[in-house]
């Protein structure tokens, strides 16, 4: 194979991995506002909304925030998948705070409390142009 045959071969390849790259992004975008509608025309035929499903929403939020962010910057900013996990791990307390030992409150509140510090330290940590796309 020789020179050219090999840009050629190159320049495809990068097509087709980029190709798959945004069909991928618009799937999962797509999917995330399909569950995101599901979930809230349930709540408006239940005729109200819990915590539990406000929590859900916001999970949704972060996902599709997360998956603009990285369409348009290439970049997968970590610091909305901590956000992702303590809005997650909110949602559990809330959930099954009534079936949950007192060890296990404690051992979820200190994870948050981890990646709130988490979240703490790479905003403030990093001088990266991340912080400019993100809450």
């Amino acid at each position: 194979m020789n020179l050219k045959e090999f840009a050629f071969v190159e320049k495809f390849g990068t097509y087709l991995v980029e190709l798959f790259h945004l069909l991928a992004l618009f799937a999962i975008g797509a999917t995330v506002v399909w569950s995101a509608s599901y979930e809230f025309l349930d709540m408006v035929d239940r005729g109200h909304a819990t915590l539990t499903d406000i929590l859900l929403l916001f999970l949704y939020l972060e996902i599709g925030a997360m998956i603009g962010v990285y369409f348009k910057t290439s970049r997968l900013p970590v610091r909305f998948l901590i956000y992702i996990a303590i809005t997650a791990l909110t949602r559990v307390l809330t959930i099954d705070v009534k079936q949950i030992t007192g060890e296990m409150v404690l051992s979820i509140s200190t994870a948050i409390l981890i990646l709130a510090l988490a979240v703490f330290l790479l905003r403030f940590g990093c001088k990266e142009s991340e912080d400019d796309h993100s809450p």
